[in-house]
């Protein structure tokens, strides 16, 4: 917990800002929103210097994050969707140090999911596991992989085939066509993984994969279970993809003599934990991180943070969630422990997310101006986002605390 009584006052003088928030879901990128909070503060406090530093967790919106910190180049690189279609996704690169960030939302992701859905049992993570391919051929051999927003439950087996991988029946031909992903409700199918034609430049390569959740593959807080619901698995298809990846689970394991099934964060986005997990040993190094530490430090947040004076974050809801481990928790952490002031702006804020971070000395404060619907809130663009920054600056230039501090 930060020290109140060692801190500087922050009215009265000229400040440098940090605004690093995360995304609005479903309405602003962390990119608009840090923009929108930036122009909004600069209205009323156009002396102060402002550090830009907008954040995400991993999941959709990670590469705008990374991006917006320069020494990037976007890439694109042609998969098959979740559809079985062709299409491009985007990814980025950075010459220095052959690094390259993939997001596995932009290959396999909920906001991909068309009018010509498969659905849960057939849609596979192949387009992802083509994406690492593209970036391995470019040069990278340090990749940060984030997984969040998934809309597969295939255990990563599409990753595993798009990198070499085989699923083969109990006669060793393939489960389906060669160069075809086995989809989920085909698994019980698989006699026996064969690991033998696994890309070989995996073990020139260090893997970061950002993994926010501790789940374990299977059971009742494995992946189908807590997350399956979300992307359109029904109580029939539940019982119908748990039997289906336990099959998965025992020929994988068997082939990789690794038992993974119940390592924290195996059952992260679908079970691509789990299969990452299985062949972690083909990487030169592999480690699952939390996705905010990872885009933390691939936009330099700590050099940032060591600069300011106060520290803006923010997410579409500050509420019960905020506790474990959402993006302006950890922020509101870090500025605790360097003993910079910070405040939380969210869409919606609930009382159990403003306890989490008064629990970080750091205040939640609501964007909303007025009684309106989510839907409502979410379609109103940044324009709230940006009064909401004015507002905060003002408070702070006639020395007083935001409400609720």
């Amino acid at each position: 917990m930060g020290n109140i009584a060692g801190r500087k006052p922050v009215h009265g003088r000229r400040l440098t800002v940090l605004i690093a928030p995360d995304s609005f879901k479903g309405s602003l990128t962390s990119v608009a929103v840090a923009r929108a909070l930036a122009d909004g503060w600069a209205r009323a406090r156009p002396a102060d210097t402002i550090l830009l530093c907008p954040l995400a967790d991993g999941g959709e919106g990670t590469l705008e994050a990374v991006a917006a910190a320069g020494g990037w180049e976007w890439q694109e690189a042609q998969i098959l969707g979740m559809d079985f279609e062709p299409r491009m996704a985007r990814w980025l690169w950075a010459e220095a140090g052959h690094r390259a960030v993939v997001e596995l939302a932009q290959a396999s992701g909920l906001s991909h999911i068309g009018p010509d859905d498969v659905g849960p049992t057939l849609r596979t993570t192949h387009g992802t596991g083509q994406l690492l391919e593209a970036v391995i051929d470019r040069g990278a051999r340090s990749i940060t992989l984030g997984i969040g927003g998934s809309a597969t439950n295939d255990g990563g087996s599409g990753i595993l085939q798009a990198v070499g991988a085989r699923l083969l029946d109990e006669d060793g031909a393939p489960t389906v066509e060669e160069r075809t992903p086995t989809p989920p409700i085909l698994f019980h199918t698989i006699a026996r993984v064969d690991l033998t034609g696994i890309d070989r430049r995996l073990g020139e390569t260090d893997l970061q994969v950002a993994c926010d959740v501790s789940n374990p593959l299977l059971g009742l807080t494995g992946a189908t279970a807590i997350y399956g619901p979300q992307k359109g698995v029904g109580r029939k298809d539940r019982r119908v993809l748990e039997i289906e990846l336990e099959a998965l689970a025992d020929a994988l394991e068997a082939a990789a003599g690794r038992h993974e099934r119940d390592t924290p964060g195996a059952g992260a986005a679908g079970g691509v934990g789990f299969g990452l997990l299985a062949i972690q040993d083909r990487f030169r190094s592999f480690a699952l991180r939390p996705g905010i530490d990872l885009v933390m430090e691939a936009t330099a947040f700590e050099a940032k943070l060591a600069k300011a004076d106060l520290v803006i974050t923010g997410e579409g809801r500050i509420d019960a969630q905020t506790a474990f481990g959402k993006t302006a928790l950890g922020v509101a952490q870090r500025a605790a422990q360097a003993g910079v002031p910070c405040i939380a702006v969210g869409g919606g804020v609930e009382p159990e997310g403003i306890d989490a971070l008064a629990a970080v000395d750091a205040v939640a404060v609501p964007v909303v101006e007025r009684p309106q619907s989510v839907e409502d809130a979410m379609s109103a663009g940044p324009g709230p986002v940006a009064r909401c920054g004015e507002r905060l600056a003002r408070l702070v230039s006639i020395g007083l605390p935001p409400p609720g501090a």
